[in-house]
C-alpha cells in the first residue's frame, strides 16, 4: 500500500484528489495539508510515501516545502510530487532543484494521477523528455565547458558517471541505459545511484537538471 499525504490550499482542489486517490487500488490517503508549513509537520509525523504538493500555498508555498522535506534526512524515503497549473515553468524549475521526484498538472486525468503517484513511489522521475526540455531551455543555463572537458562541479564523477549522468539527462530510463551501454538493468541501476550519491542529489529528477546546468545535455537550439 501506498502512503500518500495531499497538500493543496484549495479546499475544493483537496477533496477531489484525496477521493481520487483514496479509491486507487494500492493508494491510501494518510494525511491532508492546506498550506506548506502543515505539509512538512505531517510528512514528519506521518512518513507518507509521496506527498502530493501544490505550488502556490498560503504561508510556506509548495517549493519552500518540498525543500524541507527533501532536505530532511529522516525523510530520505519521502518522495514529493507537484502538482501545478503550469502558469508559471519557472515554480516547476524551482520544485525540481528543491528536492521534487516530479510534477504534473491539475487538469491530468485522474488516471495519469495515480499513474503517477505509482511511479514516484517506484523511484522514477515523472518527467517526459518533451516537458523536461521545454523547462530546462527556458530557465537553465549551462555552464560554459569546453568539448571533452569535464566540468568542475563533476570531478567527483567517474568518465562512465559522467556518461551515465548524460543519458539521465537525455531522459532514458534505467532500461534504456542499460540497452544503450550493453550492461545490465541492475548495473545501470548502481551507477545512477552513486551519482545520485556523489552528487548529493535527492531524486533523478535533480540528475536531469545537473546534466543540463553542467552542459552534459544542451537545450534545443542552443
Amino acid at each position: 500500500m501506498i502512503s500518500v499525504l495531499v497538500a493543496d490550499d484549495q479546499a475544493l482542489v483537496r477533496s477531489a484528489v484525496v477521493d481520487l486517490v483514496s479509491h486507487a487500488d494500492g493508494l491510501d490517503v494518510v494525511g491532508q495539508a492546506g498550506d506548506g508549513r502543515r505539509a512538512v509537520e505531517l510528512a514528519r509525523r506521518l512518513r507518507p510515501d509521496v506527498v502530493l504538493m501544490d505550488v502556490r500555498m498560503p504561508g510556506m508555498d509548495g517549493i519552500a516545502a518540498t525543500r524541507e522535506i527533501c532536505d530532511d534526512p529522516a525523510l530520505a524515503d519521502v518522495r514529493v510530487l507537484v502538482l501545478t497549473t503550469f502558469e508559471d515553468d519557472a515554480y516547476i524549475v524551482g520544485a525540481l532543484r528543491a528536492g521534487a521526484s516530479g510534477f504534473l498538472g491539475k487538469g491530468s486525468d485522474p488516471d495519469q494521477i495515480v499513474a503517477a503517484v505509482r511511479a514516484v513511489r517506484a523511484g522514477d522521475a515523472l518527467l517526459s523528455p518533451t516537458a523536461t526540455r521545454t523547462l530546462i531551455d527556458r530557465y537553465v543555463r549551462p555552464t560554459d565547458t569546453a568539448p571533452g572537458e569535464t566540468p568542475a562541479a563533476l570531478a567527483a564523477l567517474t568518465e562512465r558517471e559522467v556518461e551515465i549522468l548524460t543519458l539521465v539527462g537525455r531522459g532514458l530510463s534505467n532500461a534504456q541505459i542499460a540497452a544503450d551501454l550493453v550492461i545490465s538493468p541492475h548495473t545501470a541501476k548502481t551507477h545512477v545511484n552513486r551519482v545520485m550519491t556523489k552528487l548529493h542529489a535527492h531524486d533523478r529528477a535533480q540528475l536531469v537538471i545537473a546534466a543540463y546546468e553542467n552542459g552534459l545535455v544542451r537545450a534545443q537550439g542552443a
